[in-house]
C-alpha cells in the first residue's frame, strides 16, 4: 500500500471520530439529557482546556522520545475506552470530566496526525504543499460521512453517536501502529541547553514578530471556529420552535445541512497550494477572516424557508473560512521551521487554535449569549448573536494586515517546496 493511500485512510478515520459527535452533542445534551444551557458551554471548553497543554506536550514527546505514529495509536485506543463510557454518565458535572478526559486523548492526535503525514511525505520525497491537501480532503470526507451516518440513522440525540466514535477510534488506534515510522529527530542533536533538552525550542518562535502575530491571530480565529462548532447545529434545531419551519428539511436534518460546510472544505483544500503560492500566508489568512464575516452574517439573516439559500451559502463559505487559516497555517509552520521541532511546532499551532482560541471562544460566547441574547424563556436572539460574531471577525480582518508584516514574494517559492526560509 503506497504512502498516500495509508495517510488517506488515517485522515478519514481521524475526522470520522470527531464528526460522529462534535456537531450533534448539543442535541444529545438538550434533548436526551435535558441538561441546562449554562453547563453546555463548559462541555465545549474541554477541547480548549485539553489543547492548551496536550498538543504541545505530545509534540515534544514525539520530537524527542516516542515515534509519532505509535503515540498517535496509543492516544486513540485510550480515547476509544473513554468514548465507550460516555453514555453511562448521567450527571452533567461527571459528563464534563469524562469528555475532558476524552479531549485530553483526542486533541493532540490532530497535530500528531499532521506530523506523521508531513514526515512520511518528506521521507517519500513528496512536496507537502502540493501532496498533503488532497490527502487531508479525506479527513473532511470522513467528518461528512460521520455526520451523515449519525443524522440519517436518527442518532443525533442518541448515545449511539459515542459508540460509533469509540469503535472507529479503536480501529484507528490499532491501524496507527502500521503507519510509516516517524522517528524522533530532536534527540539526535547534542546540546546542553535546557530549552533543547526538554523540547521547548518551538516556543522560541514567539521571539520572531511574524510568528508572534501569526500565532496570536490563529488563536483569535480559533475562537471563531469554536462559535460555529458550539452553536451551528443548535441554531438550526431551534427553528423547530417556529410552526412555519418545523417540518422543513433543514430543521429535520440539520446535521446534513451543516455537512455542506465540510463538503465545501474539500474544494477549498484543493485550492490551498495555488493560493499560498500566489498570495502568501498573509492574504490567505485575511481571506479566511473575511469569509468568517460572511459565514456569520449570512446565518444572521437566513432561515429554513425563503432564506435557506443564505444558510447553504454560509456553509459553502465555511470551507474557505476554515481551510485558509487551519490547514494553510499548519503548512506555513511546516515550511518555516526546522524538521527537528516539527512535532512541537505543530503542537504549538494547535495549542493556539484549539487551545487558547477555543477556550476564549467558549467562555466569551457563553457569557455574551447568556447575558445579552437569551430571553426569559431561555430562547436565543440568534440574529443578533450572529451579527455580533460577524463584527468580531470584521475587526480582526481590519487589524490583521497592519500588524502581520510577513511579506510574500516569488523568492519564497522554495520555502513552499519544503525548505527552510
Amino acid at each position: 500500500m503506497n504512502v498516500k493511500l495509508r495517510l488517506t485512510i488515517m485522515n478519514f478515520l481521524q475526522f470520522f471520530i470527531w464528526g460522529s459527535w462534535l456537531i450533534t452533542i448539543g442535541v444529545y445534551w438538550f434533548q436526551n439529557k435535558q441538561w441546562s444551557g449554562s453547563e453546555f458551554g463548559a462541555i465545549f471548553s474541554t477541547m480548549g482546556i485539553a489543547s492548551i497543554f496536550m498538543p504541545a506536550i505530545t509534540g515534544i514527546i514525539s520530537d524527542r522520545w516516542i515515534n509519532a505514529e505509535k503515540l498517535l495509536g496509543m492516544l486513540h485506543i485510550l480515547g476509544a475506552i473513554v468514548l465507550f463510557t460516555l453514555p453511562l454518565v448521567d450527571n452533567p458535572t461527571t459528563f464534563f470530566w469524562v469528555i475532558l478526559l476524552n479531549m485530553i486523548f483526542y486533541m493532540p492526535t490532530l497535530s500528531l496526525s499532521i506530523t506523521v503525514a508531513y514526515s512520511a511525505l518528506k521521507n517519500d520525497n513528496k512536496d507537502v504543499v502540493k501532496d498533503y491537501p488532497p490527502i487531508r480532503i479525506w479527513g473532511t470526507i470522513g467528518f461528512i460521512a460521520a455526520l451523515w451516518v449519525v443524522s440519517i440513522s436518527r442518532n443525533e440525540a442518541s448515545s449511539n453517536q459515542f459508540y460509533i466514535a469509540s469503535a472507529v477510534s479503536l480501529f484507528l488506534g490499532l491501524y496507527a501502529f502500521t503507519l510509516p515510522k516517524c522517528l524522533p529527530l530532536a534527540n539526535k542533536v547534542n546540546t546542553r541547553s535546557f530549552i533543547d533538552a526538554f523540547g521547548l525550542r518551538a516556543f522560541t518562535l514567539f521571539k520572531q514578530r511574524k510568528f508572534a502575530m501569526f500565532f496570536l491571530f490563529s488563536m483569535l480565529l480559533g475562537a471563531a471556529l469554536q462559535l460555529t462548532n458550539a452553536y451551528g447545529d443548535t441554531f438550526l434545531h431551534d427553528f423547530k420552535l417556529v410552526p412555519a419551519y418545523k417540518d422543513l428539511l433543514a430543521v429535520k436534518y440539520p446535521a446534513v445541512i451543516m455537512s455542506i460546510s465540510q463538503i465545501s472544505e474539500t474544494l477549498f483544500i484543493l485550492a490551498i497550494p495555488f493560493f499560498l503560492r500566489k498570495f502568501g500566508i498573509k492574504y490567505v489568512m485575511l481571506f479566511s477572516m473575511l469569509a468568517w464575516v460572511l459565514r456569520f452574517g449570512l446565518f444572521a439573516y437566513g432561515n429554513p424557508a425563503g432564506g435557506l439559500w443564505m444558510i447553504v451559502l454560509s456553509c459553502i463559505i465555511y470551507g474557505m473560512a476554515f481551510d485558509f487559516f487551519n490547514i494553510s497555517g499548519s503548512l506555513f509552520v511546516e515550511t518555516q521551521i526546522d524538521a527537528k521541532m516539527r512535532g512541537s511546532a505543530q503542537g504549538l499551532f494547535m495549542m493556539m487554535v484549539n487551545g487558547f482560541g477555543a477556550l476564549f471562544g467558549s467562555f466569551a460566547s457563553g457569557f455574551i449569549i447568556q447575558k445579552f441574547f437569551t430571553f426569559a424563556d431561555q430562547s436565543k436572539d440568534w440574529r443578533n448573536i450572529w451579527i455580533t460574531f460577524a463584527l468580531y471577525t470584521l475587526v480582526l480582518a481590519v487589524i490583521f494586515p497592519f500588524v502581520f508584516k510577513y511579506k510574500h514574494s516569488r523568492v519564497d517559492e522554495p520555502t513552499l517546496e519544503g525548505h527552510l526560509h
